[in-house]
C-alpha cells in the first residue's frame, strides 16, 4: 500500500516561500509518476507540478511556472515543492499524488490530470496573505 504524507504547510504573505514535502512509502518499484495538486474552497482541483521517479521532464501549470520547483529526494523516498514569490491565488489545500508508470527514459511525460492518479496524501494547507 501507497501511504503520501505530506508537510511544510502554512501562512505567508505575498512574495513569501514555503517548501513543501511529501514522505512517500509503499511503493513497489522505481517507476512512478509523481504529482502535486492544489484546491482552493469552491474550486476544482488543479495540477501543480510533476515529475516521473526517474528520468524525464518536470511539468509545472502556467500559473506556477518561475516560482515554483519540483524535486526528488528518491534515496529519502521524498518529494519536494519549493514555492517562491507566492500569492494570494497560491492558497490552497497541496496534495501530493502518484500513479505507477512505464518507464520511457529521457522522453517519459507525466499525466497532469488528476484523474490518472491513484494514491493521495491527506493534504498540507497554504495561505497566502496579501
Amino acid at each position: 500500500q501507497v501511504v503520501l504524507t505530506e508537510s511544510g504547510g502554512g501562512s505567508v504573505q505575498t512574495g513569501g516561500s514555503l517548501k513543501l514535502s511529501c514522505l512517500i512509502s509503499g511503493l513497489r518499484h522505481d517507476n512512478y509518476c509523481l504529482g502535486w495538486f492544489r484546491q482552493a474552497p469552491g474550486k476544482e482541483r488543479e495540477a501543480v507540478a510533476n515529475m516521473p521517479t526517474r528520468d524525464g521532464r518536470t511539468q509545472y501549470a502556467d500559473s506556477v511556472k518561475g516560482r515554483f520547483t519540483m524535486s526528488q529526494d528518491r534515496a529519502k523516498s521524498i518529494v519536494y515543492l519549493q514555492m517562491d514569490n507566492l500569492e494570494p491565488n497560491d492558497t490552497a489545500m497541496y496534495t501530493c499524488a502518484t500513479v505507477p508508470t512505464v518507464y520511457g527514459g529521457r522522453a517519459t511525460i507525466c499525466p497532469m490530470a488528476a484523474h490518472h492518479y491513484n494514491a493521495w496524501g491527506q493534504g498540507t494547507q497554504v495561505t497566502v496573505s496579501s
